[in-house]
């Protein structure tokens, strides 16, 4: 059995479908899901779709992302802003609209019941963005960072720079609580990569879907990774967040 984790996804539902087959994804895996599951290509709808019959079938986390909680509030609550609107959220309230899920009440809880992070067994933590408090992410006071921080990304840069025997014995605040972390928020394609990328103990596992990159799953236990296509050769008449 393997343990998945899988980038931002971005309304992406062909880039899913195909980078699920090229896993070779069965049943027996474990999938987990590190949020922006919606905004920026044609199918977010219909992606929340594939990932609920998905988590019928397969042991899947969900971990929420700031577009994730931007659709969930409009969902629930009608509620829309500026800035969600001009990125990706035009094109998710029309994937709902003619995709004819928008009255779901599995739509909504999907985006009610999304996790802030997940810890697993082996201590491995898994989160969309990033936290702040240097007593690890159970102790974060501002909620909102689990979607929008980029500065633990930014830290681990940082920190693989640093002569690793200083780092032994001294290791980053915020690292030191895990054996390994996975984010997503931040595209790998800003760094001039589309595969997954590694500092320190991190692990940033979103390869720009949302833009020109592609969609990523990666086996936590050998690193070995699969992708999609690029996204804008699966959608050739849509622009997603360029």
């Amino acid at each position: 059995m393997r343990t998945l984790v899988i980038g931002d996804i971005h309304g992406g539902h062909k880039a899913l479908l195909q980078v699920l087959d090229r896993a070779g994804v069965t049943q027996d895996d474990t999938l987990i899901f590190l949020g922006d599951y919606v905004d920026g290509w044609s199918e977010s709808a219909e992606t929340i779709e594939e990932l609920l019959a998905l988590s019928a079938s397969n042991n899947c986390t969900f971990i929420r992302g700031n577009h994730d909680l931007w659709c969930g509030l409009w969902l629930e609550k009608g509620e829309t802003n500026p800035i969600w609107l001009a990125h990706g959220g035009e094109e998710t309230i029309r994937s709902y609209i003619h995709s004819r899920h928008l009255t779901k009440d599995t739509h909504k809880k999907f985006f009610k019941n999304l996790h802030d992070y997940y810890l697993d067994s082996k201590n491995r933590l898994f989160l969309h963005a990033g936290f702040t408090s240097m007593y690890g992410v159970g102790k974060e006071e501002y909620e909102s960072n689990y979607y929008w921080d980029r500065t633990l990304w930014e830290a681990a840069l940082l920190a693989d720079k640093v002569d690793k025997e200083i780092l032994r014995d001294n290791p980053p605040e915020r690292f030191k609580h895990y054996s390994e972390i996975y984010i997503g928020h931040t595209p790998t394609t800003n760094y001039n990569q589309n595969v997954p990328m590694q500092a320190y103990n991190l692990w940033n596992i979103d390869t720009g879907a949302a833009f020109k990159g592609k969609l990523t799953i990666l086996d936590v236990d050998t690193k070995e990774f699969w992708q999609s296509d690029s996204l804008p050769s699966l959608y050739p008449k849509e622009k997603g967040r360029n």
